[in-house]
C-alpha cells in the first residue's frame, strides 16, 4: 500500500501530486527535474470530507519518501510512517482547535519553516483549515510564501464553498488542487477495505454521508452517530404543534453539546493531567513550590483553549445536522419533480415523498432557506439555541 490509498476518489490530483513529488526527487538528487511540476506552495480545496488534509498529508510524506527505486510515497519507509502518523521532525501540521489561527501561532510557525530540513528532505508545513486564518495571521504567512526557503514547502487546505476566506495574496501564489466529492462506491470500498466495516452496512453509510468519508466512517462505526442521524432527520415529520419547536430545537442544540463534550472530555482531562505533570505537581524534591507557582496562569490559558475547542466542536456538530436537514428538503424537491437523480438519504425515500404531497414547492423552498439562514447566523456568532430555534419555527411554519 502506497500513501495515495487513502485519498479516496481523486485520480486526477493523485496524478498531479505524484508527478510533482518525482520532480522533487530529481531536485534534492541533483538530477535534471521537471520544474513545472513542482511548487513550494500548494491550496488543496474540495467539499467537505472530499480529503483535503489526507490529499496534503499523502504529498508531504510522498516528498520526505525515502524509497530508492519507484515513484514517491511508497508507504513503508520510515520517512512516510512517520509523515502519517504525524511524528516527522520537518513537517509541522497545523490544525486549529479554535474558531481562528492566530498571528502569534504563525509567526512562530514561519520561523521554523525557514530553518534547513533535518532528517528529511524537504521543510513542510501543512495547514489545515487555511481559511481560519486571521487577518494577521495571513500577513505573517504571505511573507514566507513571498520568499520562500530554498527547501520549505506550504501545503495549505480550504472548502472548496469559500476558499475566497483565504487571502487572495496567498491564493495567487499557490498551485491549486482541486478536490471532488468522492462517489459512495469509492466511499464504501475504503470502509470495506481500511475501517472492516460489512458490506452491507458500507453501502449504506457511503449513500448517507453526502460524500464525506470522516461522517462515513462515524456512521458505520459509531451507533450514537446513527440515532444522532435519526434524530436530525425525525424533525421535518415531527413538526406538528407549535409546541414542538422548542422540545426540537432543545433536542438538537443540547444533543450537539453532548457530542462535543464526548469528544473533548478525555482529551482535556489528559492535557490538564499532562500540563500539571510538567508544572511539577506531586513532586516533593527542592525547587517543587517554585516550579508549581506558575501553575493557575498556565491552567486558565489552557482552559481557554479548551474552551474554544468545545465551542468549534460544538458548531461542527450542528452544521452537519443542518446539511443533513438541507439534504431532506433538497430529497422533497427531487420527490415532488418526480426526478431521476440520487436522493441525499435514499433510506428516508417515503418521508421525503409524504412530504412531497402535503408541502408545496414554494413552501419547501422556504424551509430550505431557513436552514440555510441558520447555517449563516451561526457562523456570525449568533447564539445556537436563538438560531436553531429561529430555524425550527420556520420550518414548522413552512
Amino acid at each position: 500500500m502506497t500513501v495515495w490509498e487513502d485519498v479516496v476518489g481523486q485520480p486526477d490530483a493523485v496524478a498531479v501530486l505524484t508527478a510533482a513529488a518525482d520532480a522533487a526527487a530529481d531536485v534534492v538528487a541533483g538530477r535534471p527535474a521537471n520544474l513545472g511540476a513542482m511548487t513550494h506552495a500548494w491550496l488543496f480545496t474540495g467539499p467537505p470530507g472530499s480529503g483535503r488534509s489526507v490529499a496534503a498529508r499523502a504529498f508531504a510524506a510522498a516528498l520526505q519518501c525515502a524509497a530508492a527505486v519507484g515513484p514517491r510515497g511508497c508507504g513503508h519507509c520510515p520517512a512516510c510512517r512517520t509523515v502519517l502518523a504525524g511524528t516527522h521532525a520537518d513537517v509541522r501540521l497545523v490544525v486549529p482547535e479554535g474558531l481562528s489561527i492566530s498571528v502569534a501561532e504563525m509567526r512562530s510557525l514561519v520561523q521554523v519553516s525557514a530553518r534547513r530540513p533535518t532528517a528529511g528532505r524537504w521543510q513542510i508545513v501543512v495547514i489545515e483549515d487555511a481559511d481560519r486564518l486571521t487577518e494577521g495571521a495571513a500577513n505573517a504567512l504571505l511573507k514566507a510564501v513571498e520568499e520562500p526557503a530554498a527547501r520549505t514547502v506550504f501545503l495549505l487546505c480550504a472548502p472548496s464553498d469559500h476558499p475566497e476566506d483565504v487571502s487572495v495574496t496567498i491564493r495567487s501564489r499557490c498551485r491549486s488542487v482541486a478536490l471532488r466529492t468522492p462517489s459512495p462506491a469509492a466511499v464504501a470500498e475504503v470502509l470495506e477495505r481500511r475501517d472492516g466495516v460489512a458490506s452491507e452496512l458500507a453501502s449504506w453509510a457511503a449513500s448517507v454521508c453526502g460524500g464525506h468519508i470522516g461522517r462515513a466512517r462515524r456512521l458505520a462505526t459509531d451507533p450514537a452517530a446513527r440515532e444522532h442521524r435519526e434524530a436530525v432527520l425525525g424533525i421535518p415529520m415531527g413538526l406538528r404543534r407549535f409546541g414542538d419547536i422548542f422540545d426540537c430545537a432543545d433536542r438538537l442544540v443540547k444533543s450537539a453539546e453532548a457530542e462535543a463534550s464526548v469528544v473533548n472530555e478525555s482529551r482535556d482531562t489528559a492535557e490538564v493531567d499532562a500540563l500539571k505533570t510538567a508544572m511539577g505537581a506531586g513532586g516533593t524534591g527542592k525547587g517543587t513550590a517554585s516550579a508549581t507557582r506558575g501553575t493557575a496562569g498556565a491552567l486558565k490559558e489552557l482552559e481557554r483553549r479548551q474552551k474554544s475547542r468545545a465551542t468549534r466542536t460544538q458548531r461542527d456538530s450542528l452544521d452537519l445536522a443542518l446539511i443533513d436537514l438541507m439534504g431532506f428538503y433538497r430529497d422533497v424537491l427531487v420527490a415532488g419533480t418526480g426526478a431521476s437523480v440520487a436522493l441525499n438519504h435514499p433510506d428516508r425515500a417515503e418521508d421525503s415523498a409524504s412530504a412531497a404531497a402535503a408541502w408545496s414547492p414554494s413552501s419547501t423552498l422556504r424551509r430550505l432557506e431557513a436552514v440555510l439562514w441558520c447555517r449563516e447566523a451561526l457562523r456570525q456568532n449568533v447564539k445556537p439555541r436563538i438560531a436553531v430555534e429561529a430555524m425550527v419555527t420556520a420550518l414548522y411554519q413552512g
